[in-house]
């Protein structure tokens, strides 16, 4: 088989999107990663745009792009880097409800819920067959009579698997939009799990109607309208209880798990749509998301199986945020310089609040102020820290750390008893020590970083309110804990000018 220009182009795409998730894999290659994908997507465009055969079609699509062009520049030029991981749940959305789209628009070519049917004879010719189907009024009806019953069946299941991951896809990554952004008062977006009675088991109902629903969907001699609107309800209504059951601290696996089906929805688009490169690229995305929701789990202690149930963190009720543990111990910056003065080793544990405060910058300048004084520096990186994963990478690669000082989690824990300070910067579940010592914690199980084995551990936080999971954290009332009230840019800031 000899192969045309335009799969050549999406065979060249294909591998600059492989190539693009290779650099994406370290920091040193990220950057190489994104212009790898950056223009494997400028070919697979232009390809498509030599496959579209009337005027109208084409200026069409130029106008769409544009709009979106303009929407997207708009809103990326706006969007903070705190904002980034509910930026990436609703751009999933977008995947979602244009993979139930594709459906909806493949089913209708297909002529379902037609009235009529129509019988053509075995020795009929072309015009014939156009006369009859003409006459019947249902011209899409020719596209169902031209399939073999296997093609006809495969197609149907292409179409009810694809709206099915779409819809739950879409709702599920509107929850998951609602609970990061945290300014919603329904309480699907709150971010302590919402916990329905016998939920897995009204999960797995939903799941075992829709296949009722696909082989009634494919059983029949014209493929009807009924079934597949309402497996599209029952998707949307699992789609938001799939990630409303699940709490806040596990929110950077939830949008890893989210990838994981967008990338699968644009498969599913690919097969609707007999375009390979999308069949390639949603493959890519969805494994690689998958991949990636799996060592985040293993790196969680979560089963990875829960996750696709939905509703893992949920089995501990939430300490009270006003929950007395003890007295905790107030620091002032000039102190804390004082502190980091004497101290030989300091490892930085940086959070969401580090964002939120866009530190990430004064905190790059206090390590370069202590690596001139010959202070050991070291980030300690959690694997959830942020909403998002590399959440934290990023944005020490933005103000210029160093990649051999930042580690993760796994690779330093052990060195925190050897350590003079830890400096908690905006974390909080990651380093709450609960997760290992109370068993009934929505966080219990969790992997965090052993900070409070440190000579010293200094806090900074706005007040004592309690973390995104809503969990009381006692590592503020230990000893050896020092609370820096405030907001964390200006207090390291201060920290710097009084070294």
């Amino acid at each position: 088989m000899v192969l045309g220009p335009i799969h050549m182009a999406y065979i060249l795409a294909a591998l600059l999107f492989i190539l693009a998730l290779a650099g994406l894999s370290k920091q040193e290659t990220a950057k190489l990663g994104c212009t790898s994908g950056m223009v494997g997507m400028t070919i697979a465009l232009i390809a498509t745009f030599f496959q579209v055969e009337s005027g109208l079609g084409f200026a069409l699509i130029v106008v769409a792009m544009a709009i979106g062009a303009g929407i997207g520049i708009y809103v990326a030029r706006r969007v903070a880097m705190t904002q980034m991981p509910e930026m990436i749940a609703c751009l999933h959305s977008f995947v979602g409800l244009a993979a139930v789209l594709v459906g909806y628009n493949s089913f209708l070519e297909l002529g379902g819920s037609a009235p009529t049917t129509v019988t053509i004879p075995v020795d009929a010719t072309a015009d014939e067959i156009a006369a009859l189907l003409e006459q019947a009024g249902a011209a899409a009806a020719g596209v169902i009579a031209t399939m073999s019953a296997a093609e006809l069946n495969t197609h149907l299941a292409e179409i009810f698997l694809g709206v099915f991951i779409g819809a739950v896809t879409f709702t599920g990554s509107i929850v998951a939009y609602g609970k990061l952004n945290g300014t919603y008062k329904l309480r699907v977006f709150k971010s302590a799990p919402l916990v329905i009675p016998h939920g897995h088991l009204l999960n797995l109902l939903a799941l075992v109607v829709s296949l009722f629903l696909m082989i009634w969907f494919m059983a029949a001699d014209v493929p009807p309208a009924a079934p597949l609107i309402l497996m599209t309800v029952i998707a949307f209504v699992f789609g938001v209880h799939l990630v409303a059951a699940i709490g806040g601290a596990d929110m950077p696996v939830v949008i890893s798990m989210l990838n994981s089906y967008s990338g699968w929805a644009a498969a599913a688009s690919g097969f609707m749509l007999s375009n390979d490169l999308l069949i390639v690229t949603g493959a890519l995305v969805g494994s690689s998301g998958a991949i990636l929701s799996y060592i985040m789990c293993r790196a969680m202690n979560r089963s990875f199986i829960s996750v696709i149930a939905g509703g893992f963190g949920n089995e501990g009720a939430a300490a009270s945020s006003d929950e007395e543990m003890g007295e905790y111990r107030e620091i002032k910056c000039p102190e804390v310089a004082e502190l980091l003065k004497n101290s030989s080793s300091v490892i930085i544990a940086p959070g969401y609040g580090m964002a939120v405060a866009q530190a990430q910058n004064a905190v790059a300048q206090l390590t370069e102020k202590l690596k001139a004084r010959g202070i050991e520096v070291r980030f300690a990186i959690h694997p959830v820290a942020g909403r998002l994963p590399g959440h934290m990478n990023v944005l020490l690669a933005e103000a210029k750390v160093p990649y051999d000082i930042v580690l993760e989690m796994d690779e330093i824990n052990d060195d925190f008893e050897n350590t003079d300070t830890v400096l908690v910067i905006g974390a909080n579940d990651t380093v709450n020590p609960a997760a290992l010592e109370n068993p009934n914690s929505p966080i219990a199980g969790m992997p965090v970083l052993e900070v409070w084995k440190a000579r010293n551990v200094v806090v900074f936080k706005r007040s004592m309110n309690t973390g995104y999971a809503g969990v009381q954290n006692p590592l503020f009332f230990k000893e050896n804990t020092a609370m820096c009230f405030g907001d964390a840019k200006k207090s390291v800031e201060e920290i710097v000018a009084n070294l």
